[in-house]
């Protein structure tokens, strides 16, 4: 990272959060390369077109890397447009081709085609990482696939499940992540060569075949044009790429805040890596907070609202094009990409690292493990000709009853009360009722589906 001015402000995304190569992706230097990128290939195009001469094409082809960002901002304060801006600086380095920058075109040809490619960019980096991700998930569920742990719904204890079919949960929603992203990548569209109302007028004017012309300077630039835009392309491409970055966000948040929980010290069975020096807090020299997943949980609120501003520009640019998403898309497509970027850095590392402590978990079914007998002895009462509603008043009866001993340190007298119950032992034994409490084999097939799972990833992972 190059030296920063804390002097002034400076976005948390261009030191703090994010990777060095989505920072890359969305700083003004790849900007101006890829907007000259688009100038030369229109310039190519151009040439054989006879509008460029070869010593123009070669002029400008030489300075294509010569950028000086300093001196288009200087230009700008005078021209207050920062495409002019740039091509005045191009201009001036290509003394023999300046004339000829920007033939045709107007400023959203360059702009909103260069924003295509840098979503391109982001969204394969993001794909990328999103693949290992969900390969280190694929690793730690098949390890964890057949350890049975307490089950919750409503927070409160359920039925048993596994470590590894509860991970199966955000690994499925991760692997929905990919099948949308993949969705996108193959959707939107960049605008094309289509000038000023997208009618494509201008180029008409200057060029012998259209479809031909708009063809060549897309293959340069490796993007399929839009069929219809109007100045600009549809904004409805930039919803569908920050509703993928928003769906990825809500996956992770969903993993990291239930981290938090089973992190908490009454539930104590997962927690996220914690370093050697890491400190929890300030005050309270023992806390070990999960400050990784509370940041993933935070970053993902962030990006959720910035969906809500993608649509507001689908939906508010008026006629042909208006200005008023220029400024807001400045600021929420670069966060948003860093913002789902970090947040899946941490949630790599909480899973590569993750914490599974098979003690508390352990103690926590052994614990819960007489209440989660009744449904089992409901099933097998009723099989035997109890009356189901009948059976379920007196196990709410019996477990209400534990509960309340529970509640206040007690040992958990579940199976006593069982034990001793006459309704219940005119239906089935006690020997019955003791296999009945060794919960860990009432997993149904969840390891076995957990492993299906991890097959459907490494397919998806090898195409």
């Amino acid at each position: 990272m190059g030296k920063i001015d804390f002097d002034t402000y400076q976005s948390v995304f261009s030191w703090r959060y994010g990777s060095k190569e989505m920072r890359r992706i969305f700083s003004e230097k790849n900007k101006y390369k890829i907007w000259r990128k688009i100038w030369i290939a229109l310039a190519e195009v151009q040439h054989k077109e006879g509008l460029v001469s070869a010593s123009e094409l070669k002029d400008l082809k030489s300075h294509q890397d010569e950028i000086d960002i300093e001196r288009i901002l200087e230009i700008e304060k005078e021209t207050k447009h920062d495409v002019v801006a740039a091509i005045k600086e191009f201009a001036e380095k290509a003394k023999i081709g300046g004339g000829k920058i920007h033939l045709g075109a107007t400023s959203m040809d360059i702009v909103d085609n260069a924003d295509s490619y840098r979503i391109r960019q982001a969204l394969g980096l993001i794909r990328h990482n999103l693949i290992t991700l969900l390969e280190h998930f694929a690793q730690k569920i098949d390890t964890y696939s057949k350890l049975p742990t307490i089950g919750y719904t409503h927070l409160q204890p359920a039925e048993p499940t596994t470590v590894g079919y509860r991970l199966s949960l955000y690994a499925q929603d991760l692997l929905i992540d990919l099948e949308l992203l993949d969705y996108v990548l193959k959707t939107i569209k960049a605008k094309g060569m289509k000038g000023a109302v997208g009618t494509s007028a201008s180029y008409k004017t200057l060029t012998k075949n259209l479809s031909i012309f708009e063809k060549t300077v897309m293959e340069k630039l490796e993007l399929e044009p839009s069929v219809i835009s109007n100045q600009v392309y549809t904004r409805k491409y930039d919803f569908l790429a920050l509703s993928v970055l928003a769906s990825i966000s809500s996956s992770l948040s969903k993993y990291a805040a239930d981290l938090r929980i089973l992190q908490s010290a009454q539930f104590g069975e997962w927690s996220e890596p914690f370093g050697k020096k890491q400190v929890g807090s300030s005050s309270m020299p023992y806390k070990k907070n999960p400050l990784t997943a509370e940041n993933i949980c935070s970053l993902g609120r962030l990006i959720s609202q910035m969906t809500t501003i993608a649509l507001e520009n689908a939906s508010h640019s008026y006629l042909e094009r208006t200005l008023d998403d220029s400024a807001n898309k400045r600021v929420i497509f670069p966060d948003a990409f860093l913002a789902t970027d970090e947040m899946m850095m941490k949630a790599d590392k909480i899973i590569v690292g993750l914490v599974v402590n098979k003690e508390r978990i352990s103690y926590n079914l052994k614990q819960y493990a007489p209440f989660l007998a009744t449904e089992k002895i409901i099933l097998e009462t009723v099989r035997k000709g109890a009356d189901r509603q009948e059976m379920h008043e007196e196990l709410r009866v019996i477990s209400m009853k534990a509960w309340e001993e529970v509640q206040i340190g007690k040992q958990n007298p579940m199976k006593f009360l069982l034990m001793k119950n006459k309704n219940i032992l005119q239906y089935i034994e006690k020997d019955e009722i003791e296999q009945f409490l060794h919960v860990e084999n009432h997993i149904g097939d969840a390891p076995e589906r957990a492993q299906q799972l991890i097959k459907m990833i490494r397919a998806k992972i090898k195409q």
